[in-house]
């Protein structure tokens, strides 16, 4: 599967492009200027672009109007295609969010039904009681995404529904060439349709990728040869910034032990869980961190454990904003990429994570920790690599066993000597790849 051996960038087009928060009907060609951000994104080392919601919707994203239409406020059917036209020229894939769980109240079919009533031939298409009544006063009562009312629950049981959204893929697929889907809150979605939409993908595109919201739970049930290529892994999320926060590298490193270490109860040993730092629902990860030195080391973490790292848009230059000031800010516009440090650094991550082995597939190992520094292992069959992690403010001496005399370190291209010891500078990371 080409995702597992990518490097992902998560842009949310609305936030991204300044499209105002409410769809007023008004078309207007914002999309475009994803193009002119495709020099910086293949700068980072990107290979696949993850686009949050595209689709007309009433107006964050998530409650979908229709999804054969890219929304107004984004632009056109065309312009959404020129841009996939673009990064697929510079061989740049494309994953699109999948909201299939639920759509918005402007969701044409349910408009019919609000019409209709007991005569729409939709009414079907969602769990509907008439004689009940809404918190928008219908004199209906419909479910509700987790009591979300303006968020409308689909039946996925339905036959016209599963065919309508497997017709809307196909158009996806023939019109923009996308490469794959990330299902919103996959954790809600019935077993039954995720298994039907992997046959259907898979037939459109043998390497289909398909991707899952999950938040907790056994990912297996989920990730399996019968539904789901990976997830997205929140069960090391906030255990990545709170081991830089509170000093503690052991909660990483025995969450990632639990997931993908080396004893037969592993959970996710075979698995490609998709990482990340932050995204468009959780706070910037810089905002989150404590000391910003350790911003660069979150980064080498999160591309050096096991996984597809993923990149939010913004956050390569350190961009700042927290949840508890609203979704918006979390989703808002820049004018340009900038290029720094942070951006430079993040770069020679991704190049390393790409072209080792190791570091895309290996199995994981972990060979010292503190609560300052950590260092494990990613091995396959022909190639080893040591992650090494210096989260403290002093140089650290490391002693252990590397089985070897040298190594090369992917990030710097330097030659590392472990004869007596291994010094780690200060606020440091470090990829050696081992000599045979």
């Amino acid at each position: 599967m080409w995702a597992y051996n990518s490097v992902f960038y998560q842009i949310y087009p609305l936030g991204f492009c300044g499209a105002p928060l409410e769809n007023n009907g008004v078309t207007v060609s914002r999309i475009l200027k994803v193009i002119d951000w495709i020099e910086h994104i293949k700068k980072l080392g990107v290979d696949a672009i993850y686009f949050s919601p595209v689709f007309e919707s009433d107006s964050h994203g998530y409650n979908t109007r229709d999804f054969r239409k890219i929304d107004c406020r984004l632009g056109s059917n065309d312009d959404f295609k020129i841009v996939c036209q673009n990064l697929h020229r510079e061989h740049i894939k494309i994953v699109l969010d999948g909201v299939f769980n639920h759509v918005g109240r402007g969701f044409w079919a349910f408009q019919d039904v609000l019409e209709n009533r007991e005569n729409s031939i939709y009414k079907d298409w969602f769990y509907i009681n008439f004689d009940g009544n809404s918190n928008y006063n219908d004199g209906l009562w419909y479910e509700g995404w987790e009591g979300h009312y303006d968020l409308v629950k689909l039946n996925l049981r339905n036959e016209d529904v599963i065919f309508h959204i497997f017709s809307c893929i196909k158009e996806w697929v023939e019109e923009f060439d996308i490469n794959g889907l990330r299902l919103d809150v996959a954790y809600c979605l019935d077993k039954d349709f995720l298994r039907r939409l992997r046959v259907f993908c898979k037939e459109l595109k043998s390497d289909f990728f398909l991707l899952g919201e999950l938040l907790h739970g056994d990912y297996n049930q989920f990730v399996n040869d019968e539904m789901l290529d990976s997830a997205t892994n929140y069960e090391c999320y906030k255990g990545l910034y709170s081991s830089f926060n509170s000093n503690n590298m052991f909660e990483i490193i025995h969450s990632l032990l639990r997931q993908f270490g080396p004893e037969d109860w592993t959970l996710y040993k075979d698995k490609h869980l998709f990482s990340f730092v932050d995204n468009h629902d959780v706070s910037r990860i810089a905002s989150l961190l404590k000391d910003e030195m350790h911003l660069p080391l979150i980064y080498a973490l999160a591309f050096g454990m096991p996984g597809i790292p993923c990149i939010y848009y913004g956050s390569e230059w350190g961009a700042k904003a927290e949840k508890r000031d609203g979704d918006p800010a979390l989703r808002i516009s820049f004018e340009a990429p900038i290029k720094n440090y942070l951006s430079d650094w993040i770069s020679k991550l991704a190049k390393a994570h790409k072209e080792s082995k190791a570091l895309c597939e290996g199995n994981f190992k972990s060979i010292l920790l503190t609560n300052h520094q950590c260092i494990f292992e990613r091995r396959i069959i022909d190639e080893r690599v040591l992650v090494a992690i210096n989260a403290d403010e002093s140089p650290y001496f490391a002693h252990f066993n590397a089985e070897s005399g040298t190594a090369i370190d992917l990030i710097t291209g330097e030659i590392h000597d472990f004869g007596g010891g291994s010094l780690l500078p200060a606020y440091s990371a470090r990829y050696w790849k081992m000599e045979k």
